[in-house]
């Protein structure tokens, strides 16, 4: 628009400046013949003949621009000023094409290369996602008996366990278009344009079956509604729930999300129907960060004990492994060596631990107390667990009886019981274990009135837990002793 304007005006100027020499030769003229007819001295002599001839041609040249005006303005040349006012002029205008393109691009999908071969360290995972990709690979299958799978999976695990990657595996295994998207993506400043994107997604999606939509970090928009506030925010999380109630398991469509934070989604979202299969992961024991660590250095020459590094490398998530080893080899290359060392482990360890990217790595203190916690609880619960599993899934409790509510609450405080009685001292490990079992506590009296004091229910219950873990303090410590050797207990 601004470099037409431009030209418009160079024509208005130069148009100008020829009507105003044209003007001014008429009016030199003009007053020259006025000049022979009142004057009485005839004019003679050079001066008088150069004059004639100057205004003639003056108006010779104006009459000849005039008629060559277009020629004449391409000869001549643009000043400084105009020339860059016209190219930010252009360059506004490609931003503005840009901009509008981009809001006209439609969602696409990737073709993941990733598989489950890419992934160490997840051979439990893989069975509960294989009859997923079975699903998208062999419909029919299933289609034949009206089966009908969950309509979203949702990956729950701390930063690092590889939720991302295990959704691209599922991908790219069952090698169908894979949409990636985050939660925060989805949230936008104007209201409408959140839902608008979704429906988007979803179209795109469908119109691609077989396909698998990931949402990562969905509690951005999943959050509870009525507590933010956000109508942005609500209209995008409603909006996505329409969706997922708009194709039946039989779709073609595989909805995959993953968050950290499963306590604070909408319950709308975890009804059956939606993300009704549920995928908890945690950091790798022992076994799997040996076979991540084999996975990372396959074809690299090493020589320290991979077994030990594995027993060493207690609390690190996967990624932390990848870093770690990452890592090690730059400082492998740093020292012009082409062997991975023990050396260069530990100044890669001494990084994570204290340079920017911090790793919580357990020191054997460390992790008696927590083998120590976490066989405590195992006992009490009679549950299989993993030494950094931060929660055993209690059943729940249709309807919940009074004996079933302390069951609960004592397999909360177990671990917290366990290092009282063994240790001889207090320690704070996993404080959502103590807030949760105070809340079933306080529900207990509040809500359902079992109870008249909600200290004398944990008082209680922390009382029949010592005796119990004291009677039985040796099968607890033999149970400590596996975790610590294999970082699990499989009941």
């Amino acid at each position: 628009m601004f470099p037409n304007s431009n030209k418009k005006l160079d024509k208005k100027d130069i148009d100008k400046n020829l009507k105003m020499m044209g003007i001014s030769s008429a009016v030199l003229i003009g007053l020259f013949a006025y000049s022979l007819i009142k004057s009485d001295v005839p004019l003679e002599g050079t001066s008088y003949y150069l004059g004639v001839g100057f205004l003639f041609v003056l108006l010779f040249i104006t009459l000849a621009i005039q008629k060559f005006k277009h020629k004449v303005r391409e000869m001549i040349p643009k000043n400084k000023f105009q020339e860059e006012l016209e190219k930010s002029n252009s360059n506004n205008i490609s931003i503005k094409d840009e901009d509008t393109n981009s809001k006209n691009n439609t969602i696409e999908a990737v073709n993941s290369n990733i598989t489950f071969k890419d992934v160490a360290g997840i051979s439990e995972i893989k069975s509960e996602l294989e009859e997923v990709v079975d699903f998208l690979n062999n419909p029919k299958k299933y289609k034949e008996f009206d089966i009908k799978l969950p309509k979203g999976v949702l990956l729950v695990g701390p930063p690092g366990v590889g939720k991302t990657l295990i959704a691209r595996a599922v991908a790219g295994e069952a090698n169908v278009p894979f949409f990636y998207q985050s939660g925060a993506s989805f949230v936008h400043i104007y209201v409408g344009m959140g839902a608008k994107k979704v429906r988007e997604l979803f179209t795109v999606a469908k119109s691609k079956a077989p396909s698998i939509i990931f949402i990562d970090e969905i509690d951005a928009v999943g959050k509870s509604r009525g507590t933010g506030g956000n109508d942005e925010r609500e209209a995008t999380l409603n909006e996505l729930l329409t969706q997922m109630d708009g194709f039946d398991g039989t779709s073609g469509v595989m909805v995959i999300a993953a968050t950290n934070k499963i306590e604070v989604l909408d319950e709308a979202l975890l009804r059956a129907g939606r993300f009704d299969r549920r995928v908890f992961l945690t950091n790798p024991s022992k076994n799997d960060r040996l076979e991540i660590l084999e996975h990372y250095l396959k074809n690299k020459s090493y020589t320290f004990d991979l077994d030990t590094l594995a027993s060493d490398t207690s609390g690190f998530s996967s990624s932390a492994l990848s870093t770690l080893i990452n890592e090690a080899l730059l400082n492998m290359i740093k020292s012009q060596n082409k062997t991975l060392s023990q050396y260069d482990i530990d100044i890669a360890k001494q990084k994570l631990q204290f340079g920017k990217k911090q790793t919580v790595v357990l020191s054997d203190e460390q992790k008696d107390i927590l083998t120590t916690y976490q066989a405590g609880k195992a006992f009490i619960a009679q549950k299989s667990i993993k030494l950094f599993d931060e929660d055993i899934i209690t059943q729940e409790l249709v309807y919940p009886s009074k004996k079933e509510l302390e069951k609960q609450i004592e397999i909360y405080l177990s671990g917290s019981i366990t290092l009282e009685v063994i240790k001889n001292e207090s320690y704070v490990v996993f404080k959502d274990d103590i807030e949760k079992a105070y809340q079933i506590a306080n529900d207990m009296v509040d809500i359902y009135k079992m109870e008249d004091n909600q200290e004398n229910i944990i008082n209680n219950i922390k009382e029949n837990l010592k005796s119990n873990i004291i009677k039985n303090r040796d099968t607890i410590l033999e149970l400590k002793d596996i975790l610590i050797k294999e970082e699990g207990i499989v009941f």
